[in-house]
């Protein structure tokens, strides 16, 4: 286990008076410091899903890639600097993770209502979950908190992020090592019922599987001729495709498209041909929606306890660290 993951589980399993370390996250957090809170950062979220539709799943996607890396700290959002490699070029975020800049809209928009209080961690947290609501998908409350890093590192970031080529065992290992079960896995995993990914991402998978120079034979033969045409051999890499048949609804149509053998990434796909027990809640939730949605909100909120016990404060811009100013606090 890398002592990275090893940190993260200190802070949920170790004694009391060191898990006490962590910041107490709370429903509400903000009622009386910042009460328009999570109104302003939805009516941001909205705004830029109309401008882009697919930019509610790259919003979505920042939590999975800031709390997998020493826990929900705001850490994938800081720039690089002359002494700090940052997140963002990891090799699982680089031409990977998107609008930036839509964060840095809410920042503003709450940093003009009520400046120095609402973390760039808590934002990602809540931003989260308003793109999966806008797009469709169902709601919860969101627990905040959360002090933003002094720090970020790419090295960690490039160590721990799965790959779109992973496999079902790397995963379930993966998700295992921060207390995330099987059925966790499967359901996070169901935030690609939207958005798109690139051709470079599964160039492997339609011309040299596992490097037999073969194709994955775990696709349908007539979804394989669909990715053929959009990601021929030699190709634009950059150019995408949904990540299921409906990529701006959040929906189970993503699970009904691993049963048929079209998922787009082979992280996807794994889940259904790789291993039995992650089929079994595959299967369930390709015909169930209903039992999705609840899988997926306890594994969100289950990702969002994910902490450090590193010290923070709350940034003014959630791209660098505070230099000391007035509404520098730290822990």
């Amino acid at each position: 286990m890398s002592p990275l993951l090893s940190l993260l589980l200190l802070s949920l399993f170790l004694a009391p008076e060191v898990a006490a370390a962590a910041t107490e996250l709370r429903h509400g957090y903000y009622s009386e410091t910042c009460p328009e809170a999570e109104s302003i950062v939805r009516a941001v979220i909205h705004r830029a899903r109309i401008r882009e539709p697919r930019s509610a799943a790259s919003v979505m996607r920042l939590q999975f890639h800031d709390c997998f890396v020493n826990g929900c700290d705001g850490s994938v959002l800081l720039d690089d600097t002359p002494t700090m490699l940052g997140e963002k070029l990891a090799l699982s975020n680089i031409n990977s993770l998107r609008d930036f800049e839509v964060i840095d809209e809410v920042k503003g928009a709450l940093e003009e209502q009520c400046p120095g209080v609402v973390s760039c961690a808590d934002i990602i947290i809540m931003a989260a979950r308003d793109a999966v609501v806008l797009s469709g998908g169902p709601s919860w409350e969101v627990k905040l908190g959360r002090k933003d890093s002094l720090t970020a590192s790419q090295e960690d970031s490039n160590n721990i992020m799965p790959s779109p080529r992973a496999n079902v065992t790397f995963l379930i290992n993966l998700f295992h090592q921060v207390n995330l079960s099987i059925i966790d896995l499967v359901a996070l995993s169901g935030s690609h019922s939207i958005g798109e990914a690139r051709c470079f991402s599964i160039v492997f998978r339609l011309y040299n599987q596992s490097g037999t120079g073969r194709p994955d034979p775990n696709m349908d033969p007539e979804y394989r001729k669909k990715l053929d045409e959009l990601c021929p051999k030699g190709g634009d890499g950059n150019v995408t495709g949904g990540l299921d048949a409906t990529p701006v609804v959040f929906d189970n149509q993503y699970y009904k498209d691993l049963v048929q053998k079209k998922g787009f990434l082979n992280s996807d796909q794994t889940l259904y041909c790789g291993d039995a027990r992650t089929r079994k809640v595959v299967q369930k939730f390709s015909h169930d929606q209903a039992a999705f949605f609840s899988a997926f909100i306890k594994g969100m909120v289950r990702m969002g306890d994910l902490q450090s016990e590193e010290r923070g404060e709350i940034r003014r811009n959630c791209r660098v660290v505070n230099d000391g100013g007035p509404f520098h606090t730290t822990l």
